[in-house]
């Protein structure tokens, strides 16, 4: 018999880190979109997004947005410009685009304005009196300021790639 020997890991990456960056998608109904505004975060199929929300086990399916906004993270909007899209679509309640997120804030009436903020996840501590999955960090925002509907700057971009009339 002829040991093989055999080492694998499984996906694109042979590790993963104790730490990573997280881009959370929030929207609000408020008037004024500042940090005093009551923001909901639009919650993804695998990324962290609460700290108390237990990682779910996928594999081997890897949800496409998910996978996605993890390289986006490393990046910003002008490598990703499809991140503006995207705000766009959930400022319209866009079905199908709601349906890459685990679930939707505003099921009543798409929200205002939406931001995207960058957080830093790590690992909690096991045991932890919170009973929380994660800790994060708040970075700051992704680049970009709350967007609305209206806003001049995302209807240019969209309209200068084609992706509105």
């Amino acid at each position: 018999m002829i040991p093989l020997e055999l080492v694998n890991t499984y996906g694109a990456f042979g590790s993963v880190g104790k730490e990573r960056f997280n881009v959370v998608f929030e929207g609000t109904v408020d008037e004024h979109p500042d940090d005093n505004a009551h923001w909901k975060a639009y919650p993804y199929k695998a990324l962290p997004v609460a700290p108390d929300k237990r990682p779910p086990q996928i594999a081997p399916y890897q949800p496409r947005l998910d996978w996605q906004m993890w390289f986006a993270s490393m990046s910003g909007p002008d490598e990703y410009p499809w991140t503006l899209h995207l705000i766009w679509k959930l400022l319209h309640n866009d079905p199908a685009t709601l349906k890459l997120f685990a679930g939707n804030p505003f099921p009543d009436k798409p929200p205002r304005y939406i931001r995207a903020i960058l957080y830093r996840y790590r690992f909690a501590r096991p045991g932890n009196p919170e009973g929380l999955w994660w800790t994060r960090t708040r970075i700051g925002s992704y680049w970009l300021p709350p967007l609305s509907a209206d806003d001049p700057r995302l209807l240019g971009s969209l309209k200068r790639r084609g992706w509105i009339p």
